[in-house]
């Protein structure tokens, strides 16, 4: 039997009875947009976070583009200003930045954790720079401590793009609860993920989440009146309450999620494969285990025969993207040749032991001849 990439049906199958319970609370309420299931799930969200507030929003795109959206209407941004991100994220860090009219500046990585290189963001401030969107990949928070100290030191926004990293800590504060606001995507695959599409933004800022939630409402604060010019971007009724069902066994799959990279950091010895580097074992919550492999082609192809799904996160660099070719972003050195060398391995909560054991002999089995295509 093949090894999914990832096996939603079964991760949300453990929790199947409560999902369905909650559903059919809400449909038995009447109440499907901004009821007592959203206010239910944002406090408790906010809660988990160790932040004040949290709002709901569409999509965890959504929760990025309002945030600045709010600051351009708070008057900290205007259009133009630079937006420092990494280079190596998915597409929605960027297109928030370029939607909201600021200008994406792409920071190279740290070669072990693919997290943004504290160095590199230095280097790339100039006097147009006015917010630092770090992205805790893979489930792994970016270096904060140091992030923060550069921001505070030249008066820099922060705003955490916490899409792969519901849970993840680091000094025991976890996603979220670090930058002047951050934002979460809800989307499937999320390691908090939704029956749909959902988002959050979080914050200890009253006057940003009071702003972010009119603005995702029409732009009002009171029915009837829009006091700016909003969109359409709210967490419905159904989504909050599925997702009050899962949040209370993130934790739990986080844990589950770190047994199956620690099966496979113990077990892969292959000279061939490149391990992620980890910086802090216990805080790490493992949305996607990500390895370098010189010839990755051929070590995915070896590990699709041998019934192993796997993914690549992210194939096309940035700047090779059509919406972005005219603004003619530079890519970094290091992350250029990270492109052509990544590869995301199954892991998931219901993947089993024996699961894990065979992905484990595959990768140890990739020889160098694999990529003439022997067995």
């Amino acid at each position: 039997m093949d090894i999914p990439f990832l096996d939603l049906k079964a991760v949300n199958h453990e929790y199947a009875d409560e999902l369905k319970a909650a559903c059919a609370r809400v449909i038995d309420s009447g109440w499907y947009i901004g009821g007592a299931e959203l206010a239910r799930f944002e406090k408790a969200f906010a809660e988990y976070c160790g932040v004040p507030f949290a709002v709901g929003t569409g999509n965890g795109l959504d929760a990025l583009i309002l945030v600045l959206r709010a600051w351009k209407q708070q008057g900290k941004l205007k259009t133009g200003d630079e937006v420092l991100v990494p280079a190596n994220t998915f597409i929605a860090t960027v297109s928030a930045v370029t939607e909201t009219g600021l200008v994406p500046v792409l920071v190279d990585i740290d070669p072990a954790t693919h997290n943004l290189d504290c160095a590199a963001v230095e280097a790339a401030i100039t006097p147009r720079t006015r917010v630092l969107l770090p992205v805790h990949l893979y489930g792994q928070l970016a270096p904060m401590p140091q992030l923060m100290a550069l921001a505070e030191r030249h008066g820099l926004l922060v705003l955490e793009d916490c899409a792969q990293a519901h849970g993840a800590q680091l000094n025991g504060r976890k996603a979220g609860n670090w930058g002047h606001a951050a934002a979460f995507s809800f989307y499937p695959g999320k390691n908090l993920g939704a029956l749909g599409d959902g988002g959050a933004v979080v914050t200890s800022d009253e006057e940003l989440a009071r702003m972010v939630r009119a603005l995702g409402n029409y732009g009002s604060s009171v029915k009837y009146r829009h006091d700016y010019p909003g969109v359409n971007s709210r967490l419905d009724e159904i989504q909050a309450a599925m997702l009050s069902v899962k949040l209370a066994y993130l934790d739990a799959d986080a844990e589950s999620r770190r047994q199956v990279a620690e099966r496979y950091l113990r077990g892969v010895n292959n000279p061939l494969i490149t391990l992620p580097g980890v910086s802090e074992r216990n805080a790490h919550v493992w949305h996607l285990f990500v390895v370098e492999c010189v010839e990755r082609h051929a070590l995915q192809q070896h590990l699709a025969r041998r019934g192993i799904q796997t993914a690549i996160h992210y194939p096309l660099p940035i700047p090779d993207h059509a919406p972005y070719k005219t603004l003619k972003l530079s890519l970094p050195m290091e992350n250029a040749r990270l492109h052509e060398r990544i590869l995301s391995l199954p892991i998931y909560p219901t993947l089993t032991e024996g699961e894990q054991e065979r992905v484990v002999a595959a990768l140890n089995e990739f020889r160098r001849e694999n990529a003439s295509g022997h067995a």
